[in-house]
């Protein structure tokens, strides 16, 4: 028998009971469209716990943390592979003051090198980088933190903000233990950074160049000099960032500094524990959606017993007539496979449409349940399918519709021809 006659026996007996075969589709097909949207909704969440994730930080940015960090590590660092960039950042201990045009704040004040800080993606809204002695850079919220004492306002009214142009001006900074006529450093504002990607992001630093370390420090010891001193307490802490080339090298990286003896963060070890902790999850909703093909397996080795049973005289002339069981046995594997396959691929084109429908409505039902309170922050991926989970749920699918067609195949192979041939519907 050719194969074209194969296909046309498999078509006959499909065409022949047609709504059993419908019923039987239809089970495969919800089975294994349960299995695909169970374990996108796995794929989905963790797809947006990851992009929040990297949508709040730099992914190739490595924080690195030592008590006794020293310009000479940070140049060393600058040394291993995949670098691109590492920013050492110096705080003083001590409060900073600023003022400017009668508005004062505390400063959040880093001390860095500026040359760094462009290498690693450091970016301005208005102005340039400092050139001179003296010229800084302040953050894009940077004057939310200058406010005018001698206004008067109420409880329930906002501060008298810095409300002026920040370009040019001067900012002349001294430490909060400092009285009227104290030293003060005065600086020349000449950048503004970019704002951050989030909207809760506060910038309000003031960013200076290392140089004026030892400017600071001089005024400083003056401010302090009738104050007790504090044993052994250093005028700066440090902070360091490195920067990666590509996101693929930041675990590189930061097992080499972890083998250096620093106590490392970055967004890699970050992501690394979501995934083990979603790769268990989603082989659980696999495991699931399985559960529900066995079901739907029961279906096919229902109607493939049938099939077997129905046809026994066509078996016992098929038989008679020369066929060995090896085509016997094929023709009736190629009905239940015709029956996985095509409930698969319908199953797939479902999945994808519940996929859609999932992230299209239900952001839209859960801001309603909520009151509408959730605005534009809320951007949750309810349902995502990747080409690996469709491949997966065929795989099972075709598997379960194959093992539940082989008992009745192998039937349909031990049939008696004589029995076969006198048999009567």
């Amino acid at each position: 028998m050719s194969f074209k006659d194969q296909i046309g026996f498999v078509r006959q007996h499909i065409r022949r009971n047609r709504l059993r075969v419908f019923m039987t589709v239809l089970a495969a097909t919800m089975g294994t469209a349960f299995l695909i949207v169970l374990a996108s909704v796995g794929f989905g969440l963790q797809k947006t716990i990851k992009d929040d994730i990297l949508s709040n930080q730099m992914v190739t940015q490595i924080e690195v943390y030592s008590e006794d960090m020293t310009d000479a590590k940070t140049d060393a660092m600058k040394e291993i592979d995949h670098v691109e960039a590492v920013v050492h950042r110096k705080q003083p201990v001590p409060v900073v003051m600023g003022e400017v045009e009668g508005h004062t704040g505390s400063m959040n004040t880093h001390f860095t090198n500026f040359g760094d800080e462009q290498a690693s993606g450091f970016k301005l809204a208005e102005g340039r980088f400092p050139e001179n002695q003296g010229e800084v850079i302040v953050g894009s919220k940077f004057a939310q933190q200058l406010v005018d004492e001698s206004v008067e306002t109420a409880e329930d009214e906002e501060p008298a903000y810095y409300e002026g142009e920040l370009i040019g001006k001067t900012v002349n900074l001294s430490f909060s233990e400092a009285e009227d006529g104290a030293e003060t450093v005065p600086l020349t504002i000449v950048g503004i950074k970019e704002e951050p990607g989030k909207d809760w992001a506060f910038d309000g630093y003031l960013y200076v160049d290392q140089s004026l370390i030892g400017e600071m420090e001089t005024a400083y010891a003056a401010t302090s000099a009738d104050l007790p001193e504090e044993e052994d307490m250093p005028f700066t802490s440090s902070q360091v960032n490195v920067y990666a080339d590509d996101l693929a090298n930041v675990k590189a990286i930061t097992q080499t500094l972890k083998n250096d003896g620093y106590s490392v963060y970055s967004v890699s070890e970050e992501i690394e524990q979501i995934d083990v902790f979603f790769l268990a999850l989603k082989a659980g909703l696999i495991f699931v959606g399985t559960i529900a093909i066995l079901i739907a397996s029961i279906g096919i080795f229902n109607t493939m017993t049938m099939a077997v049973t129905e046809r026994t005289r066509e078996i016992g002339v098929m038989k008679a007539l020369g066929a060995g069981p090896k085509l016997i046995q094929r023709l009736f594997l190629m009905e239940s496979a015709w029956i996985g396959i095509v409930g698969t691929v319908i199953a797939v084109v479902i999945s994808y449409g519940v996929s859609f429908a999932a992230n299209a409505i239900l952001p839209i039902v859960v801001d309603a349940a909520l009151g509408g309170e959730t605005g534009d922050s809320f951007d949750v991926t309810f349902s995502v399918i990747p080409w690996q989970l469709v491949l997966i749920a065929s795989a099972i699918s075709l598997t379960v519709a194959m093992i539940s067609g082989w008992r009745p195949a192998r039937k349909a192979t031990k049939t008696d021809v004589i029995g076969a041939l006198r048999h009567e519907l």
